[in-house]
């Protein structure tokens, strides 16, 4: 029996949820379930707090994870990144007042709030500068209006709460982090529950695939096949077959769902007809 950590709330819960469902497994009804038996897949799932998940899955309680990477790094836990799942994005910064922080060397000695201290102090390490974190459990950016630091360390998503609490972003990226599936060093290193933790990985990542493609056919001249195929190349190739008519042809290929719009327009400009888009449930590529 596969056991695998899902995220109970917050931002990643919910699409960890949609895609395990999506992905053909069981998932809780009620907000306030903990744990779901999945018989037919012969999984348990176990719902935890999100910064909880890499310390149970590194200590071998439980095989696999859904969690961010951010809270994977920051937990120092043994377990080890299995797939990036591309969901859940998020950039880590540096902040300070307005003006007052432009590189890193200007922070040395300083107070940092944070509630990464494991991330944080590891990239302060690898940089080779000495500063005071200041480890606090959410809405950093209180911390140096109240004078408990002097600038923070956190993530940011448009900048808007910096820039309300009177601060700005300097110097680089800490990390930008997202959703990934997470192994137990006994599940990735000895191949215990290998088939069935692949199986997990791989539906999920046929999920993730799916939400980035859609199918599209269409009919084209045998004259603008090329220019058509050029447009739509597939993955490897697109697949042609021949009509009734044999100076006409039908294509299919999976195509970036984000530009379909254009691919059609182009398309049509190049001679294309009857051009159809169906969305992918799943997919393995």
């Amino acid at each position: 029996m596969l056991r695998v950590a899902v995220p109970n709330k917050g931002i990643l819960s919910n699409t960890a949820m949609e895609m395990l469902h999506e992905a053909g497994y069981a998932v809780r009804r009620d907000s306030r379930d903990l744990y779901v038996s999945d018989r037919h897949n012969d999984v348990d799932f176990f719902y935890l707090r999100p910064r909880d998940i890499a310390t149970y899955v590194g200590s071998g309680a439980l095989d696999v994870g859904i969690t961010g990477r951010d809270l994977l790094l920051d937990s120092h836990s043994s377990a080890d990144e299995v797939a990036n799942l591309e969901f859940g994005g998020s950039t880590f910064h540096f902040a300070g007042p307005a003006g007052k922080f432009h590189t890193l060397e200007d922070i040395r000695g300083l107070r940092i709030g944070t509630s990464y201290p494991g991330l944080v102090g590891d990239f302060l390490k690898r940089e080779g500068v000495d500063a005071t974190l200041v480890t606090l459990d959410g809405a950093v950016e209180n911390s140096v209006r109240l004078g408990v630091a002097d600038l923070v360390a956190d993530v940011v998503s448009t900048g808007t709460t910096l820039r309300n609490a009177g601060l700005e972003m300097f110097g680089p990226v800490i990390l930008e982090s997202s959703a990934v599936l997470i192994g137990s060093p006994k599940t990735v290193s000895t191949g215990e529950l290998e088939d069935q933790a692949l199986t997990l990985s791989r539906r999920l990542i046929g999920v993730r695939v799916a939400h980035q493609y859609v199918l599209i056919d269409y009919d084209v001249a045998q004259e603008h096949l090329e220019a058509a195929t050029r447009l739509t190349p597939g993955l490897e190739s697109p697949t042609v077959s021949p009509l009734a008519d044999a100076s006409w042809c039908a294509v299919r290929a999976m195509a970036p769902r984000d530009h379909i719009n254009d691919i059609i327009d182009n398309l049509y400009e190049v001679g294309a007809r009857a051009i159809l888009v169906s969305t992918i449930t799943t997919a393995r590529i």
